[in-house]
């Protein structure tokens, strides 16, 4: 994994720039989600960052964890190491002391459900669609954050039958903020950023704090839950039956 896999930016307005970029679907390995939320925690203990914006580059803006990372190994490292490695990258971002606001174009698929799901504010461009694909890659996970996004009933319909829903669809539900242009989303997003960070930053960690604190459910407990049940279907095989149909089709495609 190359070193720039996660670069980062603090202008000097305090809006700090988390961007990821891992070719070529922005999949994260094991290492990869910790480093996330390394980058997001200590971006949140520094007393001159306000805000910070999560965005990735490329066409899309998160595939989830590395399926072929999960194919390789034998055992069980790997399944442990994803379920730690996104639990600390989802809870980095809701408990980050500052608003993160993130930017998301093409496909927030899987992981990528987890991090927008706990995030602040959501900007997203035209082409922008969410989705569970858990299902069909012998998962499960992110409920929880796909919650925080649709009706439940929206919810559950999308996670049983691994559809998506579109940024338009989410703009109208009320947890995408914004849908812009794709050209223009970095602009929009920054825009959205300098206002917050335009705040006393004393009002705007407070406003945070309360947030979380009147949460309607603990999003770090109930996604623990969802993880016990990911790992009672890699313990019994299943799932890297279904990962290998995946890799499989996918071979076939490309």
């Amino acid at each position: 994994m190359g070193t720039d896999i996660i670069r980062t930016t603090v202008d000097e307005h305090g809006i700090a720039e988390v961007v990821v970029d891992c070719p070529p679907v922005n999949a994260l390995p094991v290492a990869g989600w910790f480093r996330l939320a390394e980058t997001v925690e200590r971006l949140g203990r520094d007393p001159d960052v306000r805000v910070v914006l999560l965005r990735a580059e490329g066409r899309g803006f998160n595939a989830g964890v590395d399926i072929k990372e999960l194919q390789a190994d034998t055992g069980h490292t790997t399944i442990i190491g994803v379920n730690r490695g996104c639990f600390a990258a989802f809870a980095a971002v809701y408990d980050c002391p500052v608003p993160v606001v993130t930017a998301v174009q093409g496909f927030c698929v899987g992981g990528g459900i987890g991090l927008v799901g706990n995030s602040d504010v959501i900007v997203a461009a035209e082409d922008a669609y969410f989705g569970l694909p858990e299902v069909d890659r012998g998962a499960l996970g992110a409920a929880t954050h796909l919650s925080r996004l649709v009706p439940q009933h929206k919810a559950r319909a999308m996670m049983y039958t691994c559809a998506t829903a579109s940024a338009a669809e989410l703009h109208a539900f009320g947890s995408v903020l914004d849908v812009v242009p794709g050209d223009r989303l970095r602009e929009r997003a920054l825009e959205v950023a300098a206002q917050i960070a335009g705040k006393n930053p004393v009002v705007i960690r407070a406003a945070k704090e309360a947030f979380n604190g009147i949460d309607l459910w603990d999003v770090k407990r109930s996604y623990r839950y969802e993880q016990g049940f990911t790992f009672e279907v890699n313990l019994s095989g299943v799932a890297a039956e279904v990962r290998d149909a995946f890799g499989r089709a996918t071979d076939a495609e490309g």
